[in-house]
Formats: structure tokens, sequence, C-alpha cells
């Protein structure tokens, strides 16, 4: 289909120098020598059978055809540099799909060290409960997902297997101390396949008297923690999604059910579709998120 086209790199050379009105400018900008253009020009002038310049002592003129080569040569140029560098600035761009707890909690408090490594990755969050299409949305280039944790998966890696504890502000904790009567702050999972961890079950057994505790539901972990941060109660929560609240000192961990251990949680896991496994940004992007969450 092309076979009638002369090499790419005569049609840069030509531009160059008719751009420049100079085989000599045209070199400088290329960082070759004036008789490397020169040859370039000719094979071209010798390939398409006709004159592109008119050579003089101190100038060079374009022919005819050599304007005419000359504005198509600049259009298309011009138009290949600007796919280019479209292409290049997306592949530098990337789009997380993850749910809004983890986003609100961990990745954005988080996403300034990511970016520290790597200024020139811009990242952009889109969050929500529901499950994205990787293979057919292609404005999603990666997700971070929650729940059970499948190996088997295609393109999966596990960052992060939680556990579930109990935190408050050091306040609230005073305030049971005193005798008040305790509220408990846990998660109702919107998917309903995925286990629940209760204070139901939690306080099972315990010599706790129930009118001394109620149990508050979100539907969002994140909601959990910012009752708990505004005192409110004691969160039942992912450890790993209060990190930042308990460096603060603003939550501390408080065993409301006596001897009750932290429980192991969920997952969180990457899934990078297949078409995008092998982009530069998004791996870096991978390897910052096992270490950091390792």
């Amino acid at each position: 289909m092309y076979a009638q086209l002369p090499p790419l790199n005569s049609i840069r050379v030509f531009d160059a120098a008719a751009r420049l009105g100079s085989f000599k400018k045209a070199a400088e900008e290329l960082h070759v020598t004036p008789t490397a253009v020169s040859h370039q020009i000719k094979a071209l002038e010798e390939a398409l059978g006709t004159l592109l310049f008119v050579r003089k002592t101190r100038a060079i003129q374009l022919t005819r055809d050599g304007k005419l080569l000359a504005e198509t040569a600049y259009s298309v140029l011009q138009q290949l540099t600007n796919t280019v560098s479209e292409i290049a600035k997306a592949k530098n761009s990337i789009t997380v799909s993850t749910t809004s707890s983890f986003a609100a909690m961990w990745l954005v408090p988080n996403l300034g060290k990511f970016n520290q490594l790597h200024p020139s990755i811009e990242v952009a969050v889109k969050t929500g409960e529901q499950v994205d299409d990787l293979d057919k949305d292609r404005s999603i280039d990666l997700a971070i997902r929650y729940g059970v944790y499948d190996d088997t998966l295609a393109n999966a890696s596990c960052l992060v297997t939680e556990k579930v504890g109990m935190y408050a502000t050091p306040s609230y904790v005073e305030s049971i101390a005193d005798g008040q009567v305790a509220n408990l702050l846990e998660a109702r999972w919107q998917n309903s396949n995925l286990p629940q961890f209760t204070w139901h079950a939690l306080l099972k057994g315990s010599p706790r008297d129930k009118s001394r505790y109620k149990v508050s539901q979100f539907s969002q972990e994140h909601h959990i923690i910012q009752a708990a941060l505004a005192g409110q109660g004691i969160a039942l929560v992912s450890t790993l999604l209060v990190k930042n609240a308990l460096a603060q000192g603003w939550l501390t961990q408080y065993n409301y059910v006596e001897k009750a251990q932290q429980q192991q949680g969920l997952s969180y896991y990457l899934l990078v579709p297949e078409h995008n496994t092998h982009s530069h940004s998004i791996v870096k992007f991978k390897h910052w998120l096992l270490e950091a969450l390792r």
C-alpha cells in the first residue's frame, strides 16, 4: 500500500530544509551534518524523479514540486507529532477505579508519595461500589477491588488482607468509662455476597449489658470512621483504613469486647486488564502499591 512512499526520515530532512530555507540550518535542527542533509535531499529527488530545490550560491529555493511536497510534508508531520504526543500524554495518565472508602481513607492520603516518586504520571481516582468491566470500559486503566481474593483471576495481584479492629477517639473512650451508653458503629455491605463483620457476632456470649450499648450501621466504612472521628462511637472497621488516624492520635484502639482479637478481614486486590499489562506507568503504579501496602 505504501510501497511508493520514500523513507520517513528523508521526508523529515526535506521538511526541515524547506521550512528553514537552508541545508545548514536543517542540519543544525536535526543534529546531523549539512552533507548528510544534502545527500538525503538528493536521494529523495532521485526517488521522485524531480528537483525539489533550486540550489543557488548561498541559498536554496523550492521548485513548484518542492512547494507542493513541502505543504503536504509539514501537514502530515505535524499531525503525526500531535498524535504521538497525545498518545504519550495518555500513557502518563492513569485512571484508577476503587471503592469510596479505600480512596478516601488510604489512596488519596498516600497518593502524594507516589507523585513525589513519579511526578510525570498523573493519577485520577474514580470511586464507586459497582464492578466496572475493564475490558469494555477503556477509560479505566486498572481497578483496586475489595472482597475475597481469588488467585485464579487473570492479571490480579493481592495487595493486602486487612484486619478488623475496634477504634474510637480517646475522649470517647473516657466517656464510656464514665458510664455513658456505648454507640457501636459497623458497616452493612451493599454487596450481600460479602461476609459481614458485626458487633452482634462479637458480643455473642459477652457479659455486656444490652441496655448499655446500641448499634449504628453505615453503608460505607469511611462514614463509620468519620463518625468515630467526630466522637460518635466505637468503629468496628479495617485497621488499614484507620492507619492515618491512629498515627495522628485522632483514634485509638479500644477493645470494647473483652479478650476480643482483631479479626482477619477481606482483601484489597489489583486488577489490570490485559491491554494495559505492559504500560510503564501502570507497572510503576502497581509496584508502588505493592510496596506501600506490604
